[in-house]
This record gives C-alpha cells, sequence and structure tokens, in this order.
C-alpha cells in the first residue's frame, strides 16, 4: 500500500536524520571553502556547529507533524529559540552580520542538497513530499535568518546604547566642569581686574584668588581629573571609530603570548599598589602564537586595567593557555560583578551569550568523552546597586575589546557576580589561514 503525504513526510523526516552528520560535516565544508567566511575557521566543530542541530530537530519535528498541531507548534516554538541562541553566540564569536546570513546561505544549499539525494535514492517518494520538505526549509532558513539577524541587531544596539549613555554623562561632566570654572573666574577677576578665558587660565592664577589652599587644590585637582578624563574617552571613541569604520587591519606575525602578557602585567604593577590590590599572572613561561601582537596587547590592557580600576579590594588575575587550535586569555577580578550603568546591557548580553555557547559546547564536548572550556554561569549573578562605582569610558572600552575580537576573529566570554566578580576570557586562534 503506497504511503499516505504524511506518512511519506515522516519518512524523509527520518531519512533526513540519519543523514544528520553528514550534512554538518558538508555544511562545514562549504562555509570554510567560501574566501569571505574568515571567522568560522578558528572555532572547534562544536562551536562552529553551535545550535544548528537544534534547528535541524525542529526542522525534522516539523515533517513529522500533522499541519496545527502541537508537535508543529513545538516544532515552531524550538526553531525560534534556537535561531535566538545562534544569533547571540554568533555575535559573542565575533561573526560579522553579512557571515552570519551567508552561513545560513550554506546550510540550505547543504540541506536542499541532500533532499535531492534520498529523494533520488527513494523512487517511492513522491515529488510532492519534496516540494513540500523544500517549502519548510525555505521557512526554516527565512525564520533563522530573522531570528539570529534579529537578535544580533539588538545586541550591536546594547552597545550603541552603553555608549550614548557614556557621552551623556561626559557631558555632564563637561557642565561641572563650566559651572566650577565660571566660580574660579568670578574669584579671580578680582584680583586680576581682566578677563580669565578658560580652565587652564583659571587654573593658573588661581593661587591669587581668595580661595582657602583646601578649596584651591581640591578645585585644581578636579579640574586635572575630569580634563584628563575627557581627554582619555575623546581617544577611546576616536578608537572605537577607527575599528567600526574597518580602518583598522590585523598585521600576522609570530610572537610569544606568553611573555606579552606578562610584560603587561608586569608594567601595570604600580596601578595595582596604587590602589591596594594584588595582580597575579598564572601560565606558561612561553607560548608560541601567530597573531596581530600590537591589538592583542591593546585588547589585554583594557581588560586588564578596567578590571583594576572597578576593582575595591582582593586584586586581579590573569592567566593563559593552550585549547586545542586556540590559546585563551582570561582576566577574573574580584570586584562587585556587573554594575548598572552604561555596560551593563552590554555586559549582560555577554554573560547571555557565554551561557548559549556553555550549552552548545557541552553537548559537544559530551560526544566526544571531554569537557567544555566555556566559562560556567556563576551561582549567583546578582547586580550589585553600587552605581557609584561606574566610571565614563566604561561601555566604550567594552566595545573597542569585542570590535578587536571581531578583528582578531577571536570569541569573547564573560562571567559575573556580586560575590565572585567578573571573569573575562577570549579565545584566540592559534594560527589564521586568511590575514584579513
Amino acid at each position: 500500500m503506497p504511503l499516505t503525504p504524511s506518512e511519506q513526510l515522516a519518512a524523509l523526516s527520518d531519512l533526513l536524520a540519519a543523514r544528520r552528520e553528514a550534512i554538518l560535516a558538508a555544511w562545514r565544508k562549504l562555509d570554510r571553502a567560501d574566501p569571505e567566511q574568515m571567522t568560522g575557521r578558528s572555532l572547534t566543530l562544536g562551536q562552529f556547529l553551535d545550535h544548528i542541530p537544534g534547528i535541524l530537530n525542529a526542522y525534522e519535528l516539523k515533517l513529522r507533524s500533522r499541519p496545527g498541531g502541537a508537535d508543529a507548534r513545538a516544532a515552531e516554538i524550538e526553531k525560534k529559540e534556537e535561531g535566538v541562541k545562534h544569533g547571540l553566540h554568533r555575535w559573542q564569536q565575533g561573526y560579522r552580520l553579512k557571515e552570519l546570513i551567508s552561513e545560513c546561505g550554506h546550510f540550505q544549499t547543504c540541506v536542499f542538497e541532500e533532499l535531492g539525494r534520498i529523494v533520488a535514492a527513494h523512487p517511492e517518494l513522491e515529488l510532492a513530499t519534496l516540494l513540500e520538505a523544500h517549502r519548510q526549509l525555505l521557512h526554516l532558513i527565512n525564520d533563522t535568518i530573522s531570528e539570529s539577524a534579529g537578535q544580533y541587531e539588538r545586541m550591536q544596539q546594547a552597545e550603541a546604547a552603553s555608549r550614548v549613555v557614556d557621552l551623556m554623562n561626559a557631558l555632564a561632566t563637561v557642565d561641572e566642569i563650566e559651572q566650577r570654572r565660571a566660580a574660579l573666574i568670578h574669584q579671580a577677576v578680582h584680583d586680576l581686574n581682566s578677563d580669565v578665558l578658560g580652565v587652564s587660565m583659571a587654573a593658573t592664577m588661581v593661587g591669587r584668588t581668595a580661595l582657602t589652599e583646601t578649596a584651591r587644590a581640591e578645585s585644581a585637582a578636579f579640574l586635572q581629573r575630569s580634563v584628563q578624563g575627557l581627554t582619555t574617552m575623546l581617544g577611546e571613541l576616536m578608537e572605537l571609530a577607527r575599528l567600526e569604520a574597518g580602518q583598522e587591519k590585523r598585521k600576522l606575525t609570530a610572537f610569544d603570548a606568553a611573555e606579552l602578557i606578562a610584560e603587561l602585567c608586569e608594567g601595570n604593577q604600580p596601578f595595582a599598589r596604587e590602589r591596594n590590590l594584588f595582580l597575579k599572572t598564572e601560565g606558561s613561561l612561553h607560548l608560541a602564537v601567530e597573531g596581530d601582537g600590537d591589538k592583542v596587547r591593546r585588547l589585554a590592557k583594557n581588560l586588564v586595567v578596567n578590571a583594576l580600576k572597578y576593582t575595591e579590594d582582593g586584586g586581579v588575575t590573569v592567566s593563559w593557555g593552550e585549547e586545542k587550535e586556540n590559546w585563551w586569555l582570561m582576566v577574573k577580578d574580584t570586584g562587585p560583578g556587573i554594575l548598572p550603568g552604561a555596560s551593563q546591557s552590554l555586559k549582560a548580553g555577554l554573560q547571555e551569550a557565554t551561557a548559549s555557547a556553555k550549552e552548545s559546547d557541552e553537548k559537544s564536548a559530551a560526544a566526544k568523552g571531554e569537557t567544555s572550556q566555556v566559562l560556567a554561569a556563576p551561582g549567583d549573578t546578582t547586580f550589585r546597586t553600587k552605581a557609584d562605582l561606574h566610571q565614563p569610558g566604561e561601555g566604550i572600552g567594552l566595545s573597542i575589546v569585542k570590535r578587536l575580537c571581531e578583528l582578531l576573529d577571536a570569541s569573547l566570554e564573560i562571567a559575573s557576580s556580586a560575590e565572585t566578580g567578573t571573569t573575562f576570557r577570549v579565545v584566540f586562534p592559534r594560527h589564521y589561514s586568511n590575514p584579513a
């Protein structure tokens, strides 16, 4: 007796499931052959496959399900959830949006070709069955791109929002500087009997005013700190603008990552001692890698200095090591965890992305009898309310780190809680096949 249309789709779903590994292998091969797809080449198999097996599960379930039934609805929910996780994870791994969309196209091609081979080998499956499978595949890829790209865009907006808050804080600081400057000019005008122009002249001539020594010292120190902070922020904005405009390219050379990071930490020991914090290093004496040493140093410096800046008690531990085809850098502080402020949404997004990466990587590692090295989420993820610890430029600095990771095809992971502090882990390729 011939199979009914529903039975044929169920049979096709089972045959497709049996070819799961072949489809995924073909997809990875096709993606790596694309010269425009650079970021995925530095990922392990588990990191690359990510939540795509879950999306395939949803597709196979949809083929087996009665239209409008409970299984069909469950398949739609699973497809949406896995698509969101995939977009979040790819953003965290440093994918460009074009790469995300292109890999979905490659995935569609591989499933499409596999469906053709299955139907050719099983003549009992009718053309109508193949057409319905193709129709469901188009819906699958369209929804996957929509959910993945949508989540990717939301995270980019979160980054932009954090920079807006930083700029608003900077403008507020400028306003406060102007008010203090006006007060200094008012004091100085009685002695100078002439116009006083700008903060610099006011600070220079304040010694001749009637201000007390304490007030004069506090005002001068405030002006110096504020101007220095704004100058630093402007420099960071310029650096971020160059990175986002694609004006910086990576220059690949061989270097010793262990020596580079150890030297960087040694140079920041005075800053740690000034704040009564420890700065410890853990790792091998030598770690030969390929990459852009200058940009790795900038990235590491940003993480280390920020960790020291936002930690009040305890200190910072910097470690490094090897992991299969990659090497990693980890910066762990004993600070207050994620704080309300400009960078909260960006940090929270990275933490959610890390949890998603942990979920998919654990499944892949378990299948091989291995252990996932992705950062585990801490038990307590309560946000502290000490908003006074937020400093201007925090969101901009983290965005710079994220852009440098994208330029270096590196994944950025974060785990943070009020009890254990914040840990950043950056996973770099040990070798590059494309200079980019």
